[in-house]
Parts: structure tokens; C-alpha cells; sequence
């Protein structure tokens, strides 16, 4: 228990009974609290809020506050679309933007009020983005009364909770993302660290959380493919103890990269084996061990053994493994969702072996949820499947809401906060 609080600590200094960045306090998806198993729109919902705009970031909770941010598009004309993607490489289908207006929002976790949706950072003309991508997918990261908004190439920001004013705006950071931004922010001490892996230039950054200036700055040092599209990456860094130290783990294209948080001097790396990129999942950790999926086109499961200077692959899973859902590690199993057909893998944590393989249906983009001895996954098509965490697979409720489930949950004591399309959900 104390290595665990340990741990939490080294993501932030905000209470631990805070859902402060995304997957909460220890970053993988853990609720220490028994939540809800059954809902529906009628039934255990304390309050339901419509939000505007489009984001999938995932809600933050501080106080009374839970913050998220969206994103507020205005569509290019059919030629300027067709004109700036002409330099378009890749085949995705993607959405084109004249301007993007960046806004955060604020709802009261009691009554579901909505205090504040304002405008903290705008960009004309944007990279575009995937259909199935926002222009808000960042989490962000709230501690003591301050919001620090990440948007990619789009900016970053840090916001007075109180006051409710935009304390500074860094918008001097640039990548080609190729299908919008991803990859969430961490803090640690007095830095605010994210990626920045596009197809053209791939590194990671932090920021001075208190002035918004760049503290340190890393290039990513492992080789990669050829093919600009493949070297891309979205993911959000890990930090852990190891021997004592503070380790910052960045999943990057290609390869696992471990960093110094505190001048991102690189420590090591280790290549995926085969091809990795547009890494979305975050890694979770324990028994000494790395759990991450290498995300698109040949999917791994990697179980990477992270201690001492020679870190190494102990076991691996190449069948049904997500491209955007973070795995997720409960005790002495490890639990991945498919993107498609809802297909639960769950392997022992320590040697890899299958305990069994189930499906639940549906589409999935959002990271699962643990919370007393259950896991939660939500669905695109707005359905939470609850099953039993353990080496017998048994679901043991499923629960729909009007919209779509792209971000992940986060919980404040015995109730769940669901995000979807078009409204934010207090569950208890």
C-alpha cells in the first residue's frame, strides 16, 4: 500500500481523493471505491448536463469541480478541403477545418450546473483531423486550483479554476499529427511533459507548469520507418519508481523510451520488435513489469520488464489486441479490449498465459475502469459491459446511455462520471 501511494505521488501532488489526469491518480484507470454496477438514462443517474462542442478528453475532478475541454469547429468550403489536402500521404478519413475555437469547461460535481465554457485558445485553418478524432482528445491535468489544457500542435494552456482566467498560452510548439491530437500531459514537480510525435518531428516536452515556457526538450533518438505516416504516435508517459529514482516511460513509434522526468535525459530504449505507431494506449504497470499495446496495423501486447539498465520483452500477445484502449492490470491478470467486435483478452500478468478470450460486441475507443474487484468498459455505441475481474470471465451487467462513449470514466467517491457525446453523467 505505501509503494502504491508512493507511485500515485509521483503523477501529482493533488489529493489522492481526486480524479486529477486521465485514468486517475495513479494514471491506470484505477477507482479505490465500490461504484455502480447497473444505470441506465432513467435509472441511478443523479444528474445528466448537455455539453456543446466536440471533445473526447476525458473529466478531470478537483473540489466540486470536474473540468473537460472541447473543441468548437468551423468546416472548410469543399475547395479549400480539397486544396489543402493535396499534400495529403495518407488514406484516412479525415475532417478539414477553416478555424478551431479551443474551449474549457466546468460543471459543479454536485449539481451537475454548468459553471463555465469559455474559449482559452483558437487556431485558424488546423491540421486536419480523423473523422474519428477531436480536436480535444487530451486529457487534462488539474492540481491545486490550475487547469493545464493540451491540444497538440495546437496549443497548451494553464487556467485559474478560481478566477477563471488563462494564466499563459504556449502555442510555439509544432508536429503534423496527421489525424488531430492525442496524447495527454503528465506533471511532475514543476513540469507539465507530453509528446509531440508527428510524421515530421518526433519528440517529447516539458513545460514550466508555472509560466508555460519550455523547461527541457528531447528528440527522440530510436530509428523508425521510412514512411513518414508510420512514425507518428499519440500516447501519454508513465512515471514510476524504479530503485528509488523516478522514471519517465514514453511509448513512442517504434520504441519504449525511458527518461530522466526532470531534464528528459534519455536513460535507455527498447525497439517493439515489429512495427509500432499511432501509439493511443497508456501502459500500466506492476510486477515489475510494462504492460502496452504497439497500437496499429500489427498490434503487440508487450509485457516488458523494466528494471536496471537492460530492460527486456518477457512475454507478448499478438492476437486481439487494441489499437486505442489501454489495457488494464488488476492483481496478478492483465485485461485488453478489441477496437472491434468487443473482443476480452485475459492473460496471467507475470508469464502471459491466456486464462480466457470472450466477447462482449460493440466498438471501444475509450481505456477501461477498475473499481472493487469489477471492470467497466464503455463503448462507442454508448453501452458499459461490467464483468468480474478474475480468471473466470462473467459479465455481470450491461448499461446503455443516449451517445457515445470516447472518453474514459472518472470517479469521485461512490459515483462514476460518464462522458459522452453529448452530455457528462454523475452515476451513483
Amino acid at each position: 500500500m505505501l509503494r502504491f501511494i508512493f507511485v500515485s505521488l509521483l503523477f501529482s501532488s493533488a489529493a489522492f481523493a481526486d480524479w486529477n489526469q486521465w485514468r486517475g491518480p495513479d494514471g491506470q484507470g484505477h477507482a479505490d471505491t465500490a461504484l455502480p454496477v447497473k444505470w441506465s438514462e432513467t435509472e441511478n443517474v443523479t444528474w445528466k448536463t448537455a455539453l456543446s462542442g466536440k471533445g473526447w478528453s476525458s473529466p478531470v475532478i478537483e473540489g466540486d469541480q470536474i473540468w473537460m475541454t472541447a473543441a468548437h469547429e468551423t468546416l472548410a468550403t469543399p475547395e479549400e478541403t480539397a486544396k489543402r489536402l493535396e499534400t495529403n500521404t495518407g488514406s484516412q478519413p479525415l475532417v478539414v477545418l477553416s478555424m478551431v475555437r479551443l474551449h474549457a469547461i466546468c460543471v459543479d460535481k454536485n449539481s451537475g450546473k454548468l459553471l463555465h465554457d469559455f474559449e482559452i485558445l483558437s487556431r485558424k485553418e488546423p491540421q486536419w483531423a480523423h473523422k474519428l478524432n477531436s480536436y480535444a482528445s487530451p486529457t487534462p491535468v488539474i492540481e491545486n486550483g490550475k487547469l493545464y489544457c493540451h491540444f497538440g500542435s495546437y496549443g497548451t494552456a494553464c487556467v485559474d479554476t478560481q478566477t477563471v482566467e488563462v494564466v499563459w498560452q504556449n502555442q510555439d510548439l509544432y508536429v503534423h499529427h496527421e489525424n488531430g491530437p492525442g496524447s495527454s500531459p503528465v506533471l511532475w514537480r514543476d513540469h507539465l511533459i507530453f509528446h509531440m510525435d508527428g510524421s515530421d518531428k518526433q519528440y517529447i516536452v516539458a513545460l514550466d507548469k508555472h509560466t508555460g515556457k519550455i523547461a527541457w526538450k528531447t528528440d527522440r533518438s530510436g530509428e523508425m520507418n521510412s514512411n513518414p505516416q508510420l512514425k507518428k504516435s499519440y500516447g501519454t508517459p508513465l512515471i514510476l519508481d524504479v530503485g528509488g529514482e523516478p522514471v519517465l516511460f514514453s511509448p513512442g513509434a517504434d520504441w519504449l523510451y525511458a527518461y530522466q522526468p526532470d531534464s528528459g535525459n534519455e536513460l535507455w530504449k527498447l525497439n517493439y520488435g515489429k512495427l509500432g505507431f499511432s501509439i493511443a494506449p497508456r501502459p500500466v504497470a506492476g510486477h515489475g513489469m510494462l504492460y502496452m499495446s504497439t497500437s496499429f496495423m500489427r498490434p503487440q501486447l508487450l509485457a516488458i520488464k523494466y528494471s536496471g539498465s537492460s530492460p527486456e520483452i518477457v512475454w507478448k500477445s499478438e492476437k486481439s489486441v487494441p489499437n486505442q484502449p489501454s489495457p488494464i492490470l488488476v492483481g496478478d491478470e492483465v485485461y485488453y479490449i478489441t477496437d472491434s467486435g468487443g473482443i476480452i483478452s485475459c492473460h496471467d500478468a507475470r508469464t502471459g498465459e491466456l486464462h480466457w478470450k470472450e466477447r462482449i460486441g460493440g466498438n471501444y475507443s475509450a481505456s477501461p475502469l477498475h473499481a472493487d474487484g469489477k471492470i467497466y468498459f464503455h463503448s462507442r455505441e454508448g453501452e458499459t459491459t461490467v464483468i468480474q475481474a478474475g480468471k473466470e470471465f462473467k459479465i455481470l451487467a450491461k448499461n446503455t446511455l443516449d451517445g457515445a462513449h470516447m472518453s474514459s470514466a472518472a470517479v469521485d467517491g461512490g459515483a462514476i462520471i460518464l462522458r459522452t457525446d453529448k452530455a457528462v453523467y454523475r452515476i451513483e
